[in-house]
């Protein structure tokens, strides 16, 4: 653990110095990165293992006899075991690769949820849901005749437990759907207390693990649940490749997500029958170079030390919600006492739109909107905040030109 200021500057020296993007001026400004949310940037480490998968190691995977297929084979499933490892799954096998977290819910959605589900069933989703875990269970719900409900959460986004008892002893739930951090707050949710909740009342567990994944040291065994969704681009990692953990024997149950090459065990024009796990949920040629440098980006995390990061990025968070609240009409939306390294904040003398704009002109990227969590902010009665959030590689003087911008917004609207 880092014990004192020193060694703290000497280890996010270190820890910047590999990310090249932060090197750039924006606007005449250098470029100050606080929409990790979103997606993070990407280590020297993570951009060099793609280039050099692609550069000798390109091949397409479970069908060449030839040495590079084999050898691209053994990359992409050494990547599922690195995968399955970070999180405590246990068996490689329980990871399914996807495109990121939506497809991952969608995959469960489509697949358990229309195959579970019927009429009078429930899906319990709390309040402050991301889109990707509310439309898809809609969608199952349309198929099926199932409802989807909503748990409600406090003023920091923050899960209303007795409410989520009340909702288990009351309807016939099936699944509850859960993101472990608030993408919009960066509360993170009593999961393992929900998780317990729901298996009291024989409801399954989805966690939604986005942002988690990057922050908090996880396990989901320990934690319990059924099934989790990751995206490698919010942890460092490449954007366009994520992954589904599910229990073995939930997994195992699960029809087809789609048709095509390499998730069949036989064709016939009259049957065709399916592959065993992870295949017969992976069709077609698969994101191999993206599966690489999703691995990588976990080593580089474990490497830094993810508890680490996590303390140095709350941090800064504590610096920017003080500077933040010297600043007249602002307030910060979600204070709870979990959180990671996420200030979500407004202004009552401009829109974040307009805040956004600004901050953009001082060379600070953050995220204006909903955050894809229209009924949070409708339950925090605000159309849209301005979110900050900050990663390993951030520093003081990000948060300085941070406040810095805001100011310079004050001025100009306030």
């Amino acid at each position: 653990m880092i014990e004192d200021r020193a060694l703290d500057r000497v280890w996010l020296a270190g820890v910047r110095s590999q990310f090249p993007a932060l090197a750039q001026t924006m606007n005449g400004h250098p470029l100050a990165y606080l929409d990790n949310a979103a997606t993070t940037q990407k280590p020297e480490a993570v951009i060099a293992a793609v280039s050099d998968y692609y550069r000798s190691a390109n091949a397409n995977v479970n069908r060449g006899v030839h040495t590079l297929g084999q050898a691209a084979t053994v990359a992409y499933e050494a990547s599922r075991a690195t995968v399955g490892r970070w999180i405590g799954a246990a068996a490689p096998e329980e990871i399914v690769f996807t495109k990121g977290c939506t497809e991952a819910v969608n995959l469960v959605a489509a697949t358990w949820g229309r195959r579970n589900l019927g009429k009078g069933d429930v899906v319990l989703l709390s309040h402050a849901e991301h889109h990707a875990n509310i439309v898809p269970w809609q969608m199952a719900a349309d198929a099926t005749g199932a409802q989807v409900q909503p748990v409600a959460v406090d003023e920091d986004g923050l899960l209303d437990l007795e409410d989520l008892r009340r909702h288990l002893i009351e309807g016939s739930v099936r699944l509850l759907g859960l993101k472990h951090v608030c993408n919009a707050l960066g509360t993170v949710q009593p999961v393992a207390e929900a998780v317990r909740l729901a298996h009291e009342h024989d409801a399954l567990v989805l966690l939604d693990c986005a942002q988690a994944l990057a922050h908090l040291a996880m396990d989901v065994h320990e934690i319990g649940t059924d099934f989790c969704t990751m995206s490698a681009h919010k942890a460092y990692g490449p954007m366009g490749i994520g992954a589904l953990y599910g229990r073995f024997e939930l997994l195992d149950a699960l029809p087809p997500y789609q048709g095509g090459g390499d998730m069949i065990r036989s064709v016939r024009f009259e049957k065709s029958t399916y592959a065993d796990l992870p295949n017969r949920l992976e069709p077609g040629t698969p994101h191999v170079a993206g599966a690489v440098g999703f691995a990588k980006a976990l080593d580089w995390l474990g490497g830094i030390g993810v508890e680490e990061a996590d303390k140095h990025e709350r941090r800064l968070a504590t610096l920017a919600t003080a500077g933040l609240g010297e600043i007249p009409g602002v307030r910060i939306v979600g204070k709870s006492k979990v959180k990671v390294g996420i200030v979500s904040f407004v202004a009552d003398w401009a829109h974040p739109h307009d805040l956004g704009t600004v901050l953009d002109q001082h060379g600070v990227a953050v995220r204006v909107g909903h955050h894809c969590c229209m009924p949070l902010m409708e339950r925090l009665a605000v159309p849209a905040t301005v979110r900050a959030s900050f990663a390993c590689y951030n520093n003081e003087g990000d948060v300085d030109a941070l406040l810095a911008g805001v100011a310079a917004a004050h001025r100009i609207f306030g």
